[in-house]
């Protein structure tokens, strides 16, 4: 059945209801235990002073995002700042020489933030998968760079190539680490469109002006070799209508989010609280499943901004990036679960599409996910937690697919046919609830931990079944439903938008 189905308009309102008061009640509940572990002793590694006035300490679980926003945010202010003055002189002066002169600058931002040895390391990598894009053999240029990533994920490689750079600094391992990975993504992007360039090879020089973008090279996104280099060397240099609007709303949105994100700190520690599994095992069923999906959309919405800043800084530069992650409160599909549309887009383009084609043959699609799930693990630094995710999530891509097939198999097809396409929904959208939860369940293994994802799982099935399970599958399944309601009026207005281009 398709998208377009509709509901009547008092069953969304009490789909939309039903999902507010459950959301009140469940956060009442983290509020509460937040309030309550202040000042236990487990916790004190994770709270600190905060907001004095208002009696609260704040949350800083997550180093990453507290180095970004204390002693490494003057950093990330100056280097921005000083690339985007940079890129607006060159784009009034020499608009078509612009990709050197950020190269330029994005060579010596490195060379001053991480010294000469680290810029040789990540200059012999280049080198190494230039002259093996020579061959124009993609098999060489896939094991070339999946050598050079091992290098950096795997030990002693890894430990190996990290001790050349002297000094200690903070983030300077997430620097370190970050650059090497995204710059071996983008070498292996650049040696596999030279392959299938029909005559010569891009130039060494275009590599490293590809790589030594600055907003690109240290956190992403990955944008393919191709992309980048079509619109970098586009010098007629045009503003589309209302873009820098665009621009400056996207812009204030980031920062809102930063400061909503540090409010929401300061009373709800739902990183902290999940590492004292004594004391969250005692929190009601409501709570723990309000957890699970809370540290979900954080990690989204930490990656929203990151990414979000830098595409700012990108679309300066008349450049269109990989856009921010689609939020995880509308996804109910494996196949959508990302946090890093570049790195999706470069696996989809790559991988993922090159082995599972159209994506319909069960054998062709185990394949190319397991491919994918294989490339994504020694990208994330191979270890058990990562198998572990790994594993779950690229049978959850699989059997999506299967339980798919299976329905579309006699007689369940000729029974669909004959239901409306309102019931046809209703019964897809209970599907997805299962399918939201399998997402929740099986993405905290890696973002928090194996012991908690463990607690929540036998909460939700076996202890809380089976008031809990079915309540909170009953939620989840009217919140799927006004997901679908969304795409349901996205789908209608892109129609409206292409009749109108048509015409």
């Amino acid at each position: 059945m398709g998208v377009k189905a509709m509901l009547p308009s008092y069953e969304l309102g009490f789909y939309a209801l039903t999902v507010t008061c459950a959301v009140v009640y469940s956060s009442s509940e983290i509020f509460q235990a937040s309030r309550d572990s202040m000042n236990r002793k487990a916790f004190r590694g994770g709270i600190k002073p905060g907001w004095h006035y208002f009696g609260r300490k704040m949350d800083v679980a997550d180093f990453e995002w507290v180095m970004w926003f204390t002693s490494f945010r003057n950093v990330i202010i100056f280097a921005l700042s000083g690339h985007v003055l940079f890129g607006k002189i060159c784009s009034m002066t020499v608009p078509q020489h612009r990709s050197v002169m950020y190269m330029l600058y994005g060579f010596l931002a490195v060379l001053s933030s991480m010294g000469p040895v680290y810029l040789m390391i990540i200059l012999s990598h280049c080198l190494v998968l230039y002259s093996v894009a020579l061959a124009k053999q993609k098999w060489l240029c896939y094991v070339a760079g999946l050598c050079c990533l091992a290098s950096f994920k795997m030990e002693p490689f890894s430990s190996w190539q990290s001790g050349f750079v002297t000094g200690a600094f903070d983030l300077q391992d997430v620097l370190f680490y970050g650059g090497s990975g995204f710059t071996i993504m983008r070498c292996m992007s650049f040696a596999l469109e030279s392959a299938e360039k029909k005559e010569g090879i891009y130039s060494i020089f275009d590599l490293l002006k590809y790589n030594f973008y600055l907003p690109f090279f240290f956190f992403g996104p990955v944008m393919t070799f191709d992309q980048f280099l079509a619109q970098v060397s586009n010098r007629e240099l045009r503003r589309k209508d209302d873009e820098m609007r665009n621009i400056r709303v996207h812009a204030l949105i980031h920062v809102g989010a930063i400061i909503a994100v540090d409010i929401f700190f300061h009373f709800f520690y739902i990183l902290t609280l999940p590492s004292d599994l004594k004391f969250i095992s005692r929190l009601s069923d409501w709570s723990l499943a309000g957890l699970a999906y809370s540290n979900l959309v954080y990690d989204w919405v930490k990656a929203a901004v990151m990414f979000g800043v830098i595409n700012t800084i990108a679309r300066l530069d008349h450049l269109d990036p990989p856009q921010p992650p689609k939020c995880i409160t509308m996804l109910y599909v494996f196949a959508e679960t990302h946090f890093d549309r570049g790195i999706n887009d470069w696996l989809c383009k790559y991988v993922y599409d090159h082995i599972g084609e159209n994506h319909d043959n069960i054998i062709k699609e185990l394949a190319a996910s397991i491919a994918t799930f294989a490339f994504t693990t020694l990208w994330l630094g191979p270890c058990e937690i990562i198998y572990i995710w790994s594993v779950f999530n690229c049978f959850g891509l699989n059997f999506e697919l299967w339980v798919q097939k299976f329905f579309q198999q006699e007689p369940f097809a000729k029974l669909e046919a004959k239901m409306s396409a309102a019931m046809s929904r209703r019964i897809r959208a209970g599907f997805g609830a299962v399918n939201f939860w399998a997402i929740i369940l099986f993405n905290i293994l890696a973002l928090n931990s194996l012991e908690f994802a463990l607690l929540v799982t036998k909460r939700l099935l076996q202890t809380g079944f089976p008031v809990s399970t079915l309540s909170i599958w009953f939620i989840t399944y009217c919140g799927v439903q006004l997901i679908k309601e969304h795409e349901r009026i996205l789908a209608i207005e892109k129609e409206k938008s292409d009749k109108a281009k048509a015409e």
